[in-house]
């Protein structure tokens, strides 16, 4: 009698762990997937260097020196998180910290500090918004105008 329980349990718990799907977890591995090979990092993007050259308005400036393995990203879909920092009442930029601690406040680099230029029309975002964007990838090494990093055609995948 026992081993007939024992045997009904058994065989009860397998049906029960086999009606889980499989299927369901391939996708999660495909984003996945995409997210890894393609997210961009706030540590990546603080490996770089600058160097002393003339700028014909500003006299002797640090330029960036974008590394390798971000010049190979120009141009290719990425994901990045970050927040919302509002440079304008129509232009955001996102950054690795919040406002208060923000490059501006000169509590950073430019470096931790990326333009956005929306896929659609600019949506009305809060400050320190969390977001994470998605979007194309794009350095400036030579205009001391503009931002070092870009993420054009940026879309919001997710915001907290």
């Amino acid at each position: 009698m026992h081993k007939l329980v024992f045997r009904f349990i058994s065989l009860l718990i397998i049906v029960f762990l086999s009606s889980f799907s499989v299927s369901n977890s391939d996708s999660f591995v495909k984003e996945s997937n995409f997210v890894k090979s393609d997210t961009i990092t706030w540590k990546q993007l603080a490996n770089i260097k600058f160097a002393l050259k003339k700028h014909p308005s500003y006299g002797e400036i640090n330029f960036p020196i974008v590394n390798s393995d971000l010049k190979k990203l120009a141009n290719k879909k990425i994901v990045v998180k970050g927040f919302i920092v509002p440079i304008d009442n129509k232009t955001y930029a996102i950054s690795k910290n919040v406002f208060a601690s923000c490059f501006f406040c000169g509590k950073a680099g430019p470096e931790t500090i990326m333009g956005i230029k929306f896929a659609k029309a600019t949506p009305k975002l809060k400050t320190d918004l969390y977001v994470t964007l998605e979007g194309t990838f794009r350095y400036n090494e030579n205009d001391a105008d503009d931002w070092i990093y870009h993420i054009e055609n940026a879309v919001i995948v997710k915001s907290n």
